[in-house]
């Protein structure tokens, strides 16, 4: 049976701790920002972003509370409000693509080199695999609304190591259902760059923020990352190797 599609105080209750990380994360995206906003619109960006992302809070749709998937919805809250500040200054949806791939590089710049390392190793383990599977069995109950339906996939014992392919996506329902359902395809490329920091070698054709009926991830440890993007993120990809 599928429950209520939100649960307020889960996020209420975590409110604080939310938007402490918030401050830590603007503080390492303001080099981002200078190069897209004027310098006196610097602080008024980043404050609005966070009046935003204090409303969204309450909104997230609860999913259990199961990591990592969570954490993934309350990024997708995050990234909506900084699109809706972009916006707000005059950026449209493409270039509030690039500056959410660009932010979340950034970002991603800050974790220690260790810890990459670490989850490295983790994500292609025994362990995380047997859980892999026995998540993806569980989210296929339906017991919440607005969360993640995926199927594990087998290697091939070439191409891939393992695969997932979900049929469902709790951040493109939760921008479906706040009206931002073109976001959603910016998001995705973010993957990327978690693929070529932590030896991920993913390959993916389709998402369902595309409008395809699948998102098919493939890993491959330490492979080659291919995955397609909106034309205007790889123009921007394009001339920044040029």
């Amino acid at each position: 049976m599928r429950s209520h599609t939100s649960i307020p105080s889960y996020y209420i209750d975590r409110k604080p701790r939310l938007l402490k990380e918030y401050d830590f994360f603007a503080h390492y995206v303001r080099p981002v920002l200078a190069r897209n906003f004027s310098p006196e619109l610097m602080d008024t960006i980043v404050a609005e972003t966070r009046q935003e992302y204090e409303r969204l809070i309450p909104q997230l749709p609860f999913i259990g509370g199961k990591r990592p998937f969570t954490r993934f919805v309350i990024y997708t809250g995050l990234w909506l409000a900084i699109y809706r500040t972009a916006s707000a200054h005059g950026k449209t949806v493409d270039e509030a693509g690039v500056l959410v791939f660009e932010i979340a590089r950034e970002f991603l710049k800050a974790y220690p080199a260790f810890l990459g390392r670490f989850l490295k190793g983790v994500n292609f383990s025994r362990l995380y695999l047997f859980r892999l599977r026995r998540r993806a069995l569980l989210s296929q109950q339906h017991r919440y609304a607005e969360d993640y339906v995926y199927y594990f996939v087998p290697g091939d014992g070439l191409n891939f190591d393992y695969g997932v392919d979900y049929t469902e996506c709790a951040s493109c329902k939760f921008l479906a259902r706040q009206g931002a359902p073109e976001l959603a395809k910016y998001l995705c490329p973010v993957d990327i760059l978690y693929s070529e920091s932590l030896g991920w070698g993913l390959t993916r054709t389709m998402t369902l923020a595309e409008g395809y009926p699948k998102c098919d991830f493939r890993f491959k440890k330490d492979g080659p990352t291919r995955v397609s993007v909106p034309a205007p993120l790889q123009a921007y990809l394009k001339s920044e190797s040029s």
